[in-house]
């Protein structure tokens, strides 16, 4: 039995909403790479230890951010990718906010204040955002 399924052109914004959020993640990643080197956390270490490192809070929380968002990746791209098949306009539009919020997300962890990650501009955001 085959299926087929036909894509309109507005499902190129949800493979646009995809892509931006691999550069994000790229993004974040070379901030991980910034924070290995200013933080002296050297491969293959995942986290710094604190008993070891005076700055193991500020790496772990910008790791953890990258990490978090990685985690969450997959779950992601299944529901833009298979919502968008139905509704790609609302798909992409959600898909972006959540990008947003990911990238103030990673910033606020990223401050060595891991509350700071449900706020954007002073303001909680979601908790279910990760």
């Amino acid at each position: 039995m085959a299926v087929s399924i036909e894509l309109t052109k507005e499902y190129g914004y949800v493979v646009l909403v995809l892509v931006a959020y691999v550069f994000l993640n790229l993004w974040m990643g070379f901030q991980v790479g910034k924070a290995r080197r200013k933080y002296k956390v050297f491969y293959p270490t995942m986290y710094a230890i604190e008993s070891e490192n005076k700055d193991a809070k500020l790496f772990n929380c910008v790791q953890r951010g990258h990490q978090n968002s990685l985690e969450w990746m997959p779950v992601f791209f299944v529901i833009l990718l298979l919502g968008g098949l139905q509704h790609p306009t609302i798909a992409a539009g959600l898909g972006g906010i959540y990008i947003v919020a990911r990238f103030f997300y990673f910033k606020g962890y990223a401050t060595g204040v891991p509350d700071n990650r449900l706020k954007i501009g002073g303001s909680t955001t979601w908790r279910c955002l990760g």
